[in-house]
């Protein structure tokens, strides 16, 4: 957006396609059994031609918005553009009468887990103050932290563990969130700062959300990356002697932030994002819903959608586009529009990162499965890349913003992210490895109607 026009862009690519250009850390691989109440069953599909529906209200049903953010941030410099909220409820574990919730937690299919920002609200105006418990390294008394690498910043802080529910659907176990911006952790470690990104995100207004809602295919954040016995050193985890020292640390993978998703008693295979479509020239709010499971209810079916196969090793997929293969690529709806690299396309003077054609470009490119996945058909996508200065300041949600990968992604040619701009009139399913589904195993990604 143009500066004096109200709405900032943030350019929100987060963990697992960072984790991509870092050599898959974060966001690579969870294990586990699947607790999946669906079968397994044949890939699917060509190109849908089916019309989208968004799903009702019902118990694995929660309402998304997209719209200018959380009360804190809407109608100043730091108002959201082209984020997906939901509404989350977190309880200590086992007491269902200590819970809060909040409103605005930013949905992405390309992180996981939930981490509450501590300077957010919650719906009667109190930050977080439930007696979460710490997540302390292998039960010892020293409690973990996290130093999550987005491609766009970093965030800082402690591990708890919490019982967390999405609409009707409450997970059956207390699981690792992280609190970022926590006043007891304020001393982050220099290794985190130095990360290759250094812009700190540790507020409501620094991260555009009340919290994040990491919803992709994996369990968890690291995975056996970060563990002692599948890593090559700690990375991203620390455990801490407050109130100053925090030492890197390995983290086993059930204490790493993980995709609360698959601990729900059922519905726990996958996600569907739906949202309608919209204008070109934008829309000041946005209602969709994000639905739980694949193929385990009646409101959650494939259908003939266009099934896509990630790689069971970072998720990454398969993107043609300007005559280049780019083998990392991603559906995201944690990022807040298309994100690839094309000289030929002008740049913002004022949103710098972001694409200011002189006219709205009419683009194609095609999906297919990983590069190490078995072969299938292509499915060409059309897309649009509009002026982002001079998208109306009073609208939120675009399905035609574009721009650059960002420094996180330096030397690194082969990611196309395919951010919220791309969810706009569509239901896109992403399932989580390795739970069964009505297609076969995840992770993959699909999409119905245009």
């Amino acid at each position: 957006m143009h500066q004096t026009v109200r709405g900032t862009l943030v350019r929100r690519i987060l963990v697992v396609a960072m984790a991509i250009a870092m050599g898959c850390v974060i966001g690579c691989g969870g294990g586990g059994s699947s607790s999946s109440s669906s079968s397994s069953g044949s890939s699917s599909s060509s190109s849908s031609s089916s019309t989208q529906t968004i799903a009702s209200a019902a118990p694995n049903v929660a309402s998304i918005i997209v719209d200018c953010g959380p009360a804190s941030i809407c109608n100043t410099d730091d108002s959201a553009v082209n984020l997906a909220y939901v509404t989350v409820t977190v309880c200590v574990p086992s007491d269902p009468s200590d819970c809060q919730t909040f409103d605005h937690i930013q949905v992405d299919t390309q992180s996981y887990g939930l981490r509450l920002i501590a300077d957010a609200t919650d719906e009667n105006g109190n930050t977080l103050t439930i007696p979460l418990p710490p997540e302390n390294q292998n039960e010892s008394t020293e409690p973990l932290a996290e130093c999550a690498v987005f491609a766009d910043g970093y965030s800082w802080g402690p591990l708890v563990t919490a019982d967390i529910t999405v609409s009707g659907e409450t997970t059956t176990s207390s699981v690792p969130t992280q609190i970022i911006g926590s006043s007891a952790y304020s001393n982050v470690p220099s290794d985190c700062k130095d990360a290759s990104v250094d812009n700190q995100e540790d507020t409501v207004a620094t991260f555009g959300a009340n919290g994040v809602l990491g919803v992709g295919p994996f369990v968890q954040d690291c995975g056996e990356g970060c563990t002692e016995a599948g890593g090559d050193s700690p990375t991203y985890y620390y455990i801490c002697s407050l109130p100053t020292t925090c030492t890197d640390s390995y983290a086993d993978t059930s204490q790493q932030v993980s995709n609360p998703v698959y601990y729900f008693p059922v519905d726990n295979n996958g996600v569907i994002v739906e949202l309608p479509t919209v204008p070109s020239t934008g829309a000041a709010n946005v209602q969709g819903a994000l639905v739980f499971g694949i193929g385990t209810a009646d409101n959650n079916a494939l259908g003939d959608a266009t099934v896509i196969q990630a790689d069971p090793n970072d998720g990454a997929m398969t993107t043609t586009f300007n005559g280049q293969t780019l083998t990392d690529s991603v559906l995201d709806s944690g990022s807040n529009g298309f994100f690839f690299n094309d000289s030929s396309i002008t740049q913002c003077s004022e949103d710098t990162g972001f694409y200011c054609p002189s006219s709205t470009l009419d683009l194609s490119a095609s999906i297919s499965n990983c590069e190490d996945c078995a072969s299938g058909t292509p499915s060409t996508v059309d897309f649009n890349v509009a002026n982002a200065q001079a998208l109306s300041g009073s609208d939120t949600a675009f399905n035609n913003l574009a721009g650059t990968l960002g420094s996180g992604f330096q030397g690194v040619g082969g990611v196309f992210d395919w951010g919220l701009s791309f969810y706009f009139g569509r239901n896109v399913f992403t399932a989580i490895y390795p739970a069964n589904t009505s297609a076969g195993e995840g992770p993959y990604y699909a999409y119905a109607a245009n």
